[in-house]
């Protein structure tokens, strides 16, 4: 029995909280999981940053041999898709899951486990992109044009390793944006009205509107892209009744506002850190707002400049 000046007590079902890599291995913390983005980004795009350094070193002078033309091609690739899937975007909900809470008076994101669900899927399907490299890399660049991504000009696994790799950081970026949705409409502290938010929270609810509305595009054509590879479908294959330009419609519909998606919030820092500096608050707070969800509008109306080499109207052919 305890003594009466030192009551012993007893706690059931309370399990003890994990210490050091095991408390970063299972944390729901967003400052942990930001970190997390940040360091992982980071690795990413020194990666990225090397294979850009052997194209380079392979262009600084004619005739070069460093690298085959197939293996040149599979840099490009992984370059381009690393920068854009596995840096940029990511990198920018590094900054999101540790400000935003902070920013707005929260104590966590609304959802923390999906919050650390999002980061797991990033960094697994970056690890299975990279994986293609043990037996064939993919060699169509970012974009991956049908039909020439289909099986007939690229049996490699290393095309369904990058669908792979699109649908599971699809899966991270939409998780992510609906956990900054709903943590900014409803977590705000009191008094914390839409024309008192920081220009970073306005940027981020935007950038999380826009991957709400244009991951869906490129998730379908993936899909769409993995049917025809491997189930006999001809959604790309004009043989089989199908259009190679549906590609382009359903990839720049989320490229374009991809490139928003990507400078939005890193106008929302700057926005932060130009007038910390300057010792004067931001001129035209409400404009810069207004137009920032502007931007994000009319970004999803205006894909098809990056199809101008493409007969898609008669008014383009005149």
């Amino acid at each position: 029995m305890a003594e009466a000046g030192n009551p012993e007590v007893v706690l059931h079902g309370v399990r003890e909280r994990p210490r050091g890599w095991l408390e970063w291995l299972t944390t729901t913390d967003h400052k942990k999981i930001g970190i997390m983005y940040l360091v992982a980004t980071l690795v990413f795009f020194v990666i990225g940053g090397v294979e850009a350094l052997v194209m380079r070193l392979q262009l600084a002078q004619p005739n070069s041999t460093l690298v085959d033309p197939e293996t040149y091609n599979g840099l490009v690739t992984m370059h381009g898709t690393t920068m854009v899937f596995l840096f940029v975007v990511p990198v920018l909900a590094g900054f999101g899951n540790y400000f935003v809470p902070l920013m707005i008076g929260a104590r966590d994101m609304a959802f923390p486990r999906l919050n650390a669900l999002s980061f797991w899927l990033l960094l697994f399907g970056g690890i299975a992109f990279y994986a293609s490299i043990f037996f064939e890399p993919p060699q169509n660049g970012w974009t991956f044009y049908a039909p020439l991504s289909d099986d007939s000009y690229s049996p490699t696994g290393g095309v369904d390793a990058w669908i792979f790799l699109i649908h599971l950081t699809g899966i991270s970026s939409l998780v992510g944006a609906i956990n900054f949705i709903a943590t900014i409409h409803n977590m705000r502290a009191p008094g914390m009205s839409w024309g008192r938010m920081p220009l970073f929270i306005w940027t981020i609810l935007t950038y999380s509107y826009l991957l709400v509305a244009a991951i869906p595009a490129v998730a379908t054509a993936v899909t769409m892209l993995l049917t025809d590879r491997h189930f006999g479908t001809a959604f790309f294959d004009p043989t089989g009744g199908g259009d190679p330009l549906l590609w382009q419609h359903l990839f720049w519909f989320f490229g374009h506002p991809e490139v928003y998606i990507m400078v939005l919030p890193a106008f929302g820092i700057i926005s932060e850190v130009l007038p910390v500096f300057a010792r004067k608050p931001i001129f035209g707070y409400k404009a810069i707002a207004a137009s920032t969800a502007s931007i994000g509008f009319l970004s999803l109306l205006v894909w098809a400049h990056h199809m101008f080499t493409v007969p898609t109207s008669n008014a383009l052919l005149a």
